[in-house]
């Protein structure tokens, strides 16, 4: 693949897009849990119109970052700052399941608890993370 560039540019057009959405996702449900956006949708509503797309974007993400990385693979899975990337996506996906998970429960209540929020906060900064270690990691080893 990585001596195709066509196939290789297609492939990395299919990662960033469907990160993109991944990400957009998340960050979405994550801003309706904090009252900050789609206030007159209820939070259930928001969750399932737009949590299966975000899965499904998750993993064409993984598919095509796993496709993009073994081209290199001897460089990158030895690489502590790939580790780090794969770590903070990992630590992220799971954070937005539990947020996910939760969301029947918090709906039901009079008002989104402060844990739910702070949760939600935490989400969003960990993908935050994982796109500041995916955008570096050319910048600071090279690979990429």
């Amino acid at each position: 693949m990585s001596m195709t560039g066509w196939l290789f540019s297609t492939v990395s057009v299919i990662h960033y897009f469907s990160f993109f959405i991944t990400v957009g996702g998340a960050v979405l449900v994550d801003l309706r849990v904090l009252g900050l956006a789609a206030k007159s949708k209820p939070l259930t509503k928001v969750a399932d119109q737009i949590c299966p797309w975000m899965w499904i974007a998750f993993w064409f993400a993984i598919l095509s970052g796993s496709l993009e990385a073994a081209t290199d693979a001897g460089d990158y899975l030895p690489n502590f700052w790939y580790e780090l990337k794969i770590f903070t996506v990992i630590i992220s996906a799971v954070v937005v399941y539990i947020v996910q998970k939760q969301i029947p429960k918090w709906a039901e209540k009079p008002a989104i608890p402060a844990g739910a929020k702070v949760l939600a906060i935490v989400s969003g900064l960990l993908w935050l993370g994982s796109i500041l270690a995916g955008v570096e990691l050319p910048a600071i080893t090279g690979l990429g």
